[in-house]
């Protein structure tokens, strides 16, 4: 049973670096803390590979990335795309991110749903054809629309996931209508789950439009009570699935890495492998 333990993106986390650090040595450095990061800027841009091969580089072996979908291919633009352009798009993608698949450091891709990718047909349609496009990869799957997970679709839901091969991202977030998912506790590939945490910040995660909802909407802190819940939940699934990566996506007022070391720490796990850990002992 292999668990991992990281955050979303090696940049913002102030606590794991030293003052006036290079922002091209932060991965190096997270490489010493974590052995897997979720890579969220290519939710925004397909990126180079130069810097891919860049990130496998700083990072030691056995370290992964969890890489995001690019936003066109998760329908966030809203902007239909011909069975052509889709193909071009995730060929792109592809060849994009070929360094961490030869490495051996790909974990999995995250396809995360904007809020108002409900449950039906075309989108079921979506799905299958995303996993036609890219058949040889590990695919999770992050829902934001509640409707997959009501009553009346829960388990055909997660039959779906099962029958196609796709990973589920579990969430743990707030229950703040629609546009939230409750926490399933299911595995749906024998080999890999996700888990993503988001905090519980209930009041801020519908602020979406304002020009201050991502600095409130994970402005959260996990005590060490709903860690020490977790960890249960994570032994349940342990028995349904072989590898399982948290992520902690909590970080607005920069706690996500203090609750992944905790998580680490109630879990008794010492990471073995991860880079040489630099000790600045002079302040100048």
């Amino acid at each position: 049973m292999t668990i991992n333990i990281g955050v979303t993106g090696w940049g913002d986390h102030d606590s794991l670096y030293p003052d006036k650090i290079n922002p091209r040595d932060k991965l190096g450095v997270y490489g010493s803390h974590f052995p897997v990061v979720e890579v969220d800027t290519a939710f925004y841009a397909i990126q180079p590979q130069r810097n891919y091969q860049k990130w496998v580089r700083d990072t030691p072996d056995g370290f992964s990335f969890v890489i995001k979908a690019y936003q066109r291919m998760t329908g966030h633009d809203k902007q239909p795309l011909s069975i052509q352009e889709a193909k071009e798009l995730f060929k792109a993608y592809r060849e994009s991110i070929e360094p961490v698949v030869e490495a051996g450091k790909l974990n999995a891709i995250l396809f995360q749903f904007p809020p108002w990718f409900d449950v039906s047909k075309e989108h079921i349609a979506k799905l299958r054809k995303i996993k036609e496009l890219l058949p040889d990869l590990p695919l999770a799957l992050e829902f934001r629309n509640q409707s997959w997970f009501d009553k009346k679709y829960r388990e055909s839901t997660l039959e779906f996931m099962r029958d196609q091969g796709w990973i589920h991202t579990i969430c743990d977030e707030p229950q703040a209508g629609e546009g939230s998912v409750p926490t399933v506790l299911e595995a749906t590939h024998p080999e890999k789950t996700l888990i993503r945490f988001h905090g519980r910040n209930v009041h801020g995660w519908n602020r979406n439009g304002r020009s201050d909802w991502r600095a409130v909407r994970f402005l959260y802190r996990y005590n060490e009570q709903e860690l020490t819940e977790w960890k249960r939940h994570i032994e349940h699934l342990s028995a349904e699935t072989k590898e399982i990566t948290l992520l902690f996506n909590n970080n607005s007022g920069g706690d996500a890495a203090d609750n992944a070391k905790k998580m680490i720490e109630l879990l008794g796990i010492t990471y073995e492998h991860l880079n040489p850990r630099q000790l600045d002992f002079f302040n100048f």
